[in-house]
């Protein structure tokens, strides 16, 4: 099948390739250098892309997508997956782990499958460890237990410095461009952290729960049509959080690795559970600096 011409795509190719070579010549620095720039240049491109915000929409530019990769022969599983996806996300659902499997692609030459490889690669007999696994977002392995509880221990400070001074109606007041309110991020880093205690008292408590899926960034524009003291919810923020920091500052190292069962991601440990949060939470700090400003 002839593919379309892709001055970007020969490109970005043609860098990968070249930093597969110099890896198997032992020249991991350059190769490093090269990964780094074609990640910088498909990031940037991706960036000044404008995607449209309704779902409806966006579950067409995903068929769109689709279309697109099965040009490029891409995996049939794959695209049956996407398919799902869009699915439900067209009826306003969160596709679950079930339906939209962690991918593992082979480093060397791409092969893909939904499962986790148990055999060596069919394409060049790479052995199944060495695969790329493509969890749902970065966040859940951002941090390491000890980095996850400084994060988790540092952020409620900076919250309430950027809190510090702002009378309540500043705090509430909704931004021209339709976004949150400091209050309704608030409301979420609160909603968000409530979900982080509640998930690991019951991984603690028992083996392997079962953890409910749950659209949190839906919670915080319902609640903000009955607003409460802003005052009152960080309080309660900050309560939750101390709570979770005792009891993970007082866990074995080995009891972060115990796990849970979630909807929506599949097996997750505590540390998964608690990077995940830690990271979460550190891209609404810029939407609060912004804010105050």
């Amino acid at each position: 099948m002839d593919r379309p011409k892709s001055v970007m795509g020969d490109t970005i190719a043609g860098t990968l390739a070249l930093a597969a070579r110099l890896e198997g010549e032992g020249q991991y620095n350059i190769a490093k250098l090269l990964r780094a720039g074609a990640a910088s240049a498909i990031n940037r491109a991706a960036f000044k892309l404008v995607l449209p915000a309704d779902k409806a929409q966006l579950s067409g530019e995903i068929m769109r997508a689709i279309g697109a990769l099965s040009i490029l022969e891409a995996d049939k599983s794959l695209l049956a997956a996407l398919q799902h996806g869009a699915a439900a996300m067209a009826e306003e659902r969160l596709p679950l782990i079930d339906v939209t499997p962690n991918p593992y692609v082979c480093r060397t030459c791409g092969f893909i499958v939904l499962v986790k490889p148990a055999a060596a690669c069919p394409g060049c007999s790479a052995h199944p460890s060495t695969f790329q696994t493509f969890l749902p977002v970065y966040w859940l392995e951002a941090f390491d237990p000890f980095q996850a509880l400084e994060h988790l221990g540092l952020t409620p400070q900076v919250v309430s410095g950027y809190l510090d001074g702002l009378s309540e109606d500043a705090v509430t007041r909704q931004p021209s461009d339709g976004g949150w309110s400091i209050y309704q991020i608030l409301l979420h880093l609160r909603d968000a952290q409530f979900l982080l205690n509640f998930r690991l008292g019951l991984m603690l408590e028992q083996e392997k729960p079962m953890l409910e899926s749950q659209a949190v960034f839906e919670w915080a524009d319902k609640e903000a049509e009955n607003p409460s003291n802003p005052a009152a919810v960080f309080e309660s923020y900050r309560q939750s959080r101390q709570q979770t920091l005792a009891r993970l500052e007082g866990l074995p190292l080995k009891d972060w690795w115990r796990m849970g069962l979630h909807q929506e991601f599949g097996t997750v440990t505590i540390l998964q559970q608690a990077s995940y949060f830690a990271a979460h939470e550190l891209t609404h700090l810029p939407q609060l600096a912004k804010l105050r400003l």
